[in-house]
């Protein structure tokens, strides 16, 4: 992670009170025009940014993993479904299937790469899902994901100075 990215999510703890408190509002009467809020800023946002330089997602958290997700993998490293499962994964407290460790097994920690990108889970594809529709039925993963995620901490930094609670 660069300095830049590491004072990113600096200050996106030191908002979090902040961010807590717009999102808490947003969440009871959302801006009409907070998806396209959303959706511009992550536009402006991943195309300055380069996620091989940090890879904070992949180090820290774990995706959920379905079980389409799990046939998929396994299918690709060549295992049975249950062997991946074992290998790999464990239930949480949610009853939710996530890695048994971080970083991610399948990070390549020299370069920050996926060594089974275009066969990764959903939940990676569609990571940070700051272009999702709804976006006020997912602000609270979204300020979660502003303390893990730099390009998230701009995003949520650019729609709540933009955008009165």
């Amino acid at each position: 992670m660069t300095p830049a990215q590491e004072a990113r999510l600096a200050a996106a703890r030191k908002r979090q009170a902040q961010t807590t408190k717009a999102f808490r509002a947003w969440k009871k009467r959302p801006p009409a025009d907070l998806d396209q809020r959303f959706h511009s800023a992550h536009e402006e946002v991943f195309a300055q940014t380069d996620c091989l330089t940090c890879a904070n997602c992949c180090r820290t958290t774990s995706p959920l993993f379905r079980e389409r997700d799990v046939e998929r993998l396994a299918r690709h490293l060549r295992l049975r479904p249950a062997d991946f499962h074992t290998r790999y994964l464990r239930m949480d407290e949610d009853g939710d299937w996530v890695l048994q460790q971080t970083p991610c097994p399948f990070l390549d920690l020299t370069d920050h790469r996926c060594r089974v990108y275009d066969h990764r889970p959903t939940a990676c594809r569609e990571y940070p899902h700051t272009d999702r529709k709804h976006m006020a039925g997912i602000l609270d993963l979204t300020a979660r994901n502003a303390l893990i995620c730099p390009a998230v901490a701009q995003i949520v930094e650019r729609i709540t100075a933009s955008v009165a609670p």
